[in-house]
């Protein structure tokens, strides 16, 4: 897990010789400077290589062939140059075959010169023969190509800015922001950090987090999950994308033997995870995701260690219930408890990690067990990606259970709508009545669904009607026509909710702290198998994920397989009407945000939120994190202290 940076210059094409050389040197310059703002992602080691068109640098946390694998990494003389971020879990299997198939040779023993000499050999294929997490570039200099590419579902990060200098691409958007300023002014209207990207501002409004490809910064993206890219001096850029996920819905004659191949490949997948040169450790919530990512990883390692964390508030801890399951499986554990104040004090902190605004309470409680885990150990296994691959969220089975009301006439189910409507706000019944007199495509966003576009009319300046979230969801309900509603909920989700919430948490809270998260469950090999299973194996009336529950009665006691979702559950909306209220409303009055929020708007839903019945906390929370954003990336106003990074006591 690291951190790198590269740049790609299109030239001036009447510029002078010197006058090329010496805007390079300036632009090496502000890449060897960016890096400091990735510091956390890589406190190994580092390095910076150019040539007349490239400058690529890299931060190192040292996981495998800690000694050789240096970036960036050379290979073939020279020809070619790796920055890489993730890991290649079978990376022993592909240095085999080349030097099998091809004669290849290795300097180091790592996983990146795994990819850099598949490329060489297989081309841009080398891409779909890769297992693990990943975003890399590689220059060639022959070639004069540089090749990129970012993994099968968006687990490692890749943004990309382009300015009359060049292309410039990163493993974190602070990293491109702190480049755009020793741009050439150029007559610009105004400096990167004060381009707001409206639209997305809106979406975030609506799912929580901001949707790729866009981010908060108008003038830089994020290159596509999925995607390999080529780009040459004269600025062609040729993007393909190489994994379109589908779910080839087939029957079952033996529900044992789909068990059992569930089984073997999570087994496998955790086996390939488990590849490290340091001591790996499991966070723990008590589910059945992380528990069976954690017994299995224990056939590995006897002396696991498992980490989890709970807030001073009843009912929102899972402390006790995650000790009872790492009883169970007989792994040692370790605990932090985070106080609202730590909670309060530590949010701007966190903002400035995740780059772009994500109002999802639970990576708070993330980074504080990231920051503890690291203390003893490099690297964590965890259970993201479960419940999009094997039906997990409850939202899931809404269609089955809107079934007898979906399936009335039009106008039964617009009289319905019309009776829901007059009912009062917060009453049970009537949201299911308007969903249900609803498409799909219309009323499943994806996991979150935060402000609905009448609410934003009051709250947002300048808002567009005509910039809908059916903007972002609708490609993917076009390409999923084929499959059944709680499937079609899957694969939207791996495009939105998947990739702009959980795995951007994940990746931005545990580097925050120099850990590397692996998630076993978002393997191609599990996958094949998650895919093709059929509905009434992954939902049923009485519970999600059915399939993988059967699949691990072996590995996991079954007290809990049975246990509900967990998670890390935040109390927000006690704390925001008590212990958080005051630090809740400075945070709005302060903010410079009233030409994008109504701030009395903010502050009337604040005071609604305490002094009546119906929990606002999420929507309060989603303001709250945008405005300390803009405080940061925007203002200036809010400067979080940065701390150095944390190194463990063991390894």
């Amino acid at each position: 897990m690291c951190g790198l940076i590269g740049f790609l210059a299109t030239p001036a094409p009447t510029a002078p010789s010197e006058q090329t050389t010496s805007a390079m040197a300036e632009t090496r310059a502000a890449i060897e400077n960016s890096l400091r703002c990735m510091r956390h992602r890589g406190p190994d080691d580092g390095g910076v290589w150019s040539d007349d068109d490239v400058v690529i640098g890299f931060r190192r946390l040292s996981l495998i062939d800690w000694e050789h694998s240096h970036q960036p990494l050379p290979y073939l003389q020279g020809r070619y140059h790796l920055i890489f971020n993730g890991e290649i879990y079978n990376y022993l299997e592909l240095r085999a075959t080349l030097s099998a198939e091809f004669g290849a040779t290795f300097a180091t023993e790592g996983d990146g010169e795994a990819i850099v000499a598949g490329y060489h050999y297989w081309g841009e294929q080398v891409v779909s023969r890769l297992r693990g997490m990943f975003a890399f570039l590689i220059w060639d200099s022959q070639e004069r190509v540089l090749f990129g590419a970012r993994d099968y579902f968006g687990i490692k990060p890749l943004y990309t800015y382009t300015d009359p200098r060049g292309s410039f691409f990163s493993s974190e958007k602070k990293a491109l922001l702190s480049v755009a300023q020793s741009a050439p002014n150029n007559g610009a209207a105004a400096p990167v950090k004060a381009q707001l990207n409206t639209v997305a501002l809106q979406n975030y409004l609506t799912f929580q987090y901001v949707p790729e490809p866009a981010s908060m910064h108008l003038p830089i993206t994020r290159i596509d999950s999925g995607t390999w890219f080529t780009l040459t001096p004269d600025g062609t850029r040729r993007t393909t994308r190489y994994f379109n996920p589908d779910f080839p819905i087939k029957a079952v004659p033996d529900p044992d033997k789909l068990y059992r191949e569930i089984a073997d490949a999570l087994r496998d997948s955790v086996a390939k995870h488990m590849r490290s040169d340091f001591t790996v450790g499991s966070f723990l919530s008590g589910g059945i995701d992380s528990t069976v990512v954690a017994a299995l990883a224990k056939e590995h390692n006897p002396k696991l260690l498992t980490f989890t964390t709970g807030f001073e508030r009843e009912g929102f801890s899972e402390i006790d219930v995650a000790a009872e399951s790492a009883a169970a499986i007989g792994v040692q554990h370790i605990t932090k408890v985070v106080s609202p104040q730590e909670m309060m004090d530590a949010l701007p902190l966190i903002i400035w990690y995740l780059d772009d605004p994500v109002a999802d309470p639970a990576l708070v409680p993330l980074y504080f067990i990231a920051r503890e885990a690291r203390k003893h150990v490099k690297v964590v296994l965890s259970g993201e990606g479960a419940d999009e691959l094997f039906g997990g969220y409850t939202i899931y089975r809404e269609p089955l259970s809107l079934r007898h009301l979906t399936a009335t006439p039009d106008p039964v189910r617009r009289l319905l709508a019309s009776f829901g409507a007059r009912l009062p706000e917060g009453m049970r019944g009537k949201d299911l009545l308007r969903r249900a007199s609803i498409g799909i495509e219309e009323r499943y966003y994806g996991n979150a669904r935060i402000f609905r576009p009448d609410e934003m009319r009051h709250l947002l300046r300048g808002y567009d009607p005509a910039a809908s979230y059916t903007d972002v969801t609708g490609p993917y309900y076009q390409a999923s026509t084929h499959l059944d509603d709680s499937t079609r909920m899957q694969y939207i989700d791996l495009f939105t909710w998947l990739r702009g919430d959980i795995l951007v948490k994940a990746d931005k809270m545990t580097m925050a702290n120099s850990l590397e998260l692996r998630v076993p469950f978002l393997d191609t090999v599990v996958f094949d198998v998650a895919r093709s299973i059929p509905v009434d194996l992954k939902l049923t009336k009485q519970t999600t994920k059915y399939a993988l529950r059967r699949a691990i009665e072996e590995i996991v006691p079954a007290h809990v397989i049975n246990r509900p979702k967990l998670g890390f559950p935040v109390p927000t909306r006690p704390w925001l009407k008590d212990v958080m209220y005051d630090w809740a409303h400075q945070h709005i009055t302060e903010a410079g945000t009233d030409y994008l929020i109504d701030t009395q708007a903010a502050l009337d839903l604040l005071a609604a939120h305490r002094n009546g019945s119906i929990d606002y906390s999420r929507k309060i929370w989603t303001l709250l994190v945008f405005m300390i954003w803009h405080g940061i990336f925007v203002e200036g106003r809010i400067r979080p202290e940065i701390p150095e990074p944390v190194y463990p006591v063991s390894v």
